[in-house]
């Protein structure tokens, strides 16, 4: 495309929708997208009790446990980049749907597995579908939600991915302590993983195409059709626009030559990456580590603290972050983010006493994921759906969450590592804290505040030169 889609072209042309209050149709999209990452969140995070199961039974080696536990993270890199480049070639509404089918497959799949390799395969097919339902959620609650409003129904979107944290621990508690075989009990929890995707699935293929891609590929009536059912009231034709298909590799080119762009993108998945090294080595490691602090509890018992810890610290965290984003601002929630959770890792790495007594480990590891919840773990996800222009949305959105699982992948690859050596989980935290001192940094340096800026705003600002300073929005 050049270098102004039709959308940026006609500024006023998406009124109705900048201006728009949260509405049914809005909560609709919310909760269909949301239930996506209800979904990743449970088929991420389960791996670790699911693991945990499973190292004995399948006299797992530290190696195994690792690729278990991290090859779904690398797969979904895979899956945010493809999914995010082609919903920007094809369309949103085109490919939406599908991702959470592979995720449903590879989830139900997993279930039935005989053997470490077979398992291996599953989650690396699990892994691609979440992976493709990051760009193309985001993207389409942003490209519908009023500017006024847009942080919160993003931010809505990806909270959702409390409940899944939550649900997951649950239903392992009630596995284990219902007296069934730890081999039935592992399946019950990989089999469960599928259900929510496939609930969604139709509801999915449903949903219009988003307006600001409608008419950005030349369908102006369509994108007039699509403001009128988001906002429940006619609306103009937002402007004029030819239809024009992209390239495999044109949205790539656009970004890696723009150099506002490439600086934001790089803000925008290096901030994802520097967070889910953090977020994913400690999330999934968590049972090992409440292992390692009380090698003598039960694993329903371990199970239970874990649901504890992200019932009372994490979920509250999504809950102010979802009530202050479009107030605070995403920046300095993001910053604040990452200052308390380097703060927190570096506590326990550091006190002595912070392992080796129960009740301060699990304080400090609490409010960690708080802040992680009420900062990047939020942030990090909205930010890329409103950066970039729509011609490169997803795509943006896409390299940014892939760069995120990359940075899970490690993270979770490499965390059974640490605490099985001699750092333990004292070294462990040390490295996450100085993780997210960077994201801090990086944060600080290269990304803007884009509170209260339509979409089209912050796409003229993309296209313009890298000197002229994105305001902040009061």
């Amino acid at each position: 495309m050049g270098e102004q889609s039709g959308s940026v072209a006609a500024p006023g042309g998406f009124e109705a929708l900048d201006d728009a209050k949260i509405n049914r149709f809005q909560l609709k999209i919310m909760f269909v997208s949301g239930m996506g990452f209800f979904t990743d969140a449970y088929d991420l995070f389960v791996i670790g009790i699911v693991v945990a199961l499973l190292k004995t039974e399948w006299s797992l080696s530290t190696t195994q446990v690792s690729w278990l536990n991290s090859a779904t993270l690398l797969a979904s890199a895979v899956g945010a980049i493809v999914f995010g480049r082609v919903a920007d070639i094809l369309g949103r509404k085109r490919i939406y749907g599908y991702e959470v089918l592979i995720l449903a497959i590879g989830a139900l799949a997993s279930a039935f597995a005989p053997n470490y390799t077979f398992l291996l395969i599953c989650r690396v097919i699990l892994g691609i579908g979440i992976g493709g339902d990051y760009p193309v959620s985001a993207t389409i609650m942003s490209e519908y939600s009023g500017k006024q409003t847009r942080g919160r129904m993003v931010g809505l979107v990806f909270a959702m991915q409390g409940a899944g944290l939550i649900v997951g621990p649950l239903v392992a508690s009630i596995l284990l302590a219902s007296g069934l075989s730890d081999d039935t009990t592992w399946r019950i929890l990989l089999a469960l993983g599928a259900i929510p995707g496939l609930a969604v699935f139709y509801l999915r293929r449903q949903i219009h195409e988003t307006p600001r891609f409608a008419l950005a590929g030349g369908a102006a009536e369509e994108a007039e059709a699509a403001i009128a059912s988001a906002t429940g009231r006619p609306a103009p034709p937002p402007g004029e626009s030819s239809a024009r298909v992209q390239g495999a590799l044109e949205g790539f080119k656009t970004l890696a030559t723009s150099r506002r762009m490439l600086l934001w993108l790089a803000g925008t998945a290096g901030g994802w990456a520097l967070l889910d090294f953090c977020y994913y080595g400690n999330t999934i490691s968590t049972p090992e580590i409440l292992k390692l602090l009380n090698p003598h509890a039960s694993e329903l018992h371990n199970v239970l603290i874990q649901l504890a810890i992200f019932a009372v610290f994490a979920v509250p965290g999504y809950v102010v972050a979802i009530l202050l984003l479009d107030k605070t601002g995403r920046k300095s929630i993001q910053v604040l983010g990452f200052a308390m959770m380097g703060l927190m890792f570096l506590l326990i790495g550091l006190i002595p006493g912070a392992t080796t007594t129960a009740v301060t480990f699990i304080l400090l590891y609490g409010v960690s994921y708080f802040f992680t919840e009420f900062g990047p773990n939020t942030t990090t996800f909205i930010y890329p759906a409103e950066l970039f222009p729509v011609e490169v949305r997803t795509t943006g959105h896409g390299i940014s969450a892939g760069a995120g699982k990359l940075g899970a992948f490690l993270g979770a690859f490499l965390f059974p590592a640490f605490l099985a050596s001699s750092m333990g989980i004292r070294g462990a935290e040390v490295i996450a804290g100085v993780t997210a001192a960077a994201g801090l940094l990086l944060t600080v340096a290269v990304l803007p505040e884009p509170k209260g800026k339509s979409l089209e705003e912050l796409s003229r600002a993309a296209y313009s030169a890298p000197e002229l300073k994105l305001e902040t929005a009061s």
